[in-house]
C-alpha cells in the first residue's frame, strides 16, 4: 500500500506540476463555459422542458471532451516512461506490476475528475440567474457525476491499455482514440437504432450495453442503471487487466 501511494503521488505530480495539464482543465473550462453561454441564450426567457445540464451531457460537446481528453491524459502514463528510459527502472524497482497500473489509472482518473470541476461554477450561475434551482439537486449533481465517473473509467482505461503497447506518445493517443470511436460510434448505433431489433440474437437488446449516450441521459436525471455501471465497471477490469498482461510481459523479455 505504501509503494501504491507512493506512486499515485508521483503521477499526480506529473499532472498537476506541468503545464499540460494545466492547459488541458484552461481548454475544458473554456469549452464548457462557451457552450454553456450558448445553451442558455439559445433558451431565450421560454419555459424549457428540461435543464440545461442535462441538455449539455447529451449533446456531442460532452463526448466530444471526453473522447480528446481522454487520449492526452493517458498517453504519457506508459509511453513517456519507455521513451524516457525510466520504464526500465520502474520495472526493476521492488513493486508489484498491480500498484504501477493502478497508481498511473488512478492519477490520470483524478485529474479527469478535477477537469470537469468547473461544471459545478456553471451549475451556480444557472441556478442563480435562471429558474432552474434543481440544477444543484444533489440526487442530480450525484448522478451526474457518476455518470461522468463511469465515462473516464471507460475511456481512460482504453489509453492505459494503448500507452502500455508503444514508446511514443503519440502512437498510443492514436491507437486510444480510434478505439474511443468504436465505442462512440457503437453507442449512436444504439441509440439511433441503426440496427433493427430482429434476429434471435436481438441485437439491438445487446448494443444497449454500448449505448452511452441513453445511460448519460439516465445520470443526468439522477437515475443510476446498474447496467451501465456493470458495463463501465466490466469494460475498464478488462482494458486494466490487458494493460497489466502487456506490462508483466515486460519482465519476461
Amino acid at each position: 500500500m505504501r509503494a501504491f501511494a507512493i506512486l499515485l503521488r508521483r503521477e499526480l505530480a506529473a499532472f498537476f506540476l506541468s503545464l499540460t495539464g494545466y492547459v488541458v482543465i484552461a481548454a475544458v473550462t473554456l469549452l464548457i463555459g462557451a457552450t454553456f453561454v450558448m445553451l442558455i441564450k439559445n433558451m431565450g426567457t421560454e419555459a424549457f422542458p428540461l435543464p440545461v445540464t442535462e441538455i449539455f451531457f447529451n449533446s456531442s460537446v460532452f463526448w466530444i471532451i471526453v473522447i480528446l481528453t481522454a487520449p492526452v491524459i493517458t498517453m504519457r502514463l506508459f509511453a513517456f516512461e519507455k521513451a524516457s528510459g525510466t520504464y526500465e527502472t520502474l520495472m526493476t524497482a521492488p513493486v508489484g506490476d498491480v500498484s504501477v497500473v493502478a497508481a498511473k489509472f488512478v492519477a490520470a482518473l483524478t485529474f479527469y475528475m478535477v477537469m470537469w470541476l468547473p461544471t459545478l461554477g456553471c451549475l451556480l450561475i444557472v441556478s442563480h440567474f435562471t429558474n432552474q434551482a434543481h440544477a444543484l439537486d444533489k440526487g442530480l449533481l450525484g448522478g451526474m457525476y457518476l455518470g461522468i465517473f463511469l465515462s473516464g473509467c471507460l475511456f481512460l482505461s482504453i489509453g492505459c491499455f494503448t500507452s502500455s503497447l508503444t514508446r511514443s506518445q503519440m502512437t498510443a493517443a492514436m491507437m486510444s482514440l480510434a478505439i474511443g470511436i468504436i465505442f462512440f460510434l457503437a453507442a449512436y448505433a444504439a441509440y439511433a437504432q441503426v440496427i433493427p431489433e430482429t434476429g434471435p440474437w436481438r441485437t439491438a437488446s445487446v448494443l444497449y450495453y454500448f449505448n452511452l449516450f441513453r445511460q448519460m441521459e439516465d445520470f443526468t436525471r439522477g437515475v443510476a442503471d446498474t447496467r451501465a455501471m456493470i458495463f463501465n465497471g466490466s469494460a475498464m477490469f478488462l482494458f486494466l487487466f490487458l494493460t497489466l498482461r502487456v506490462v508483466e510481459s515486460r519482465r519476461w523479455k
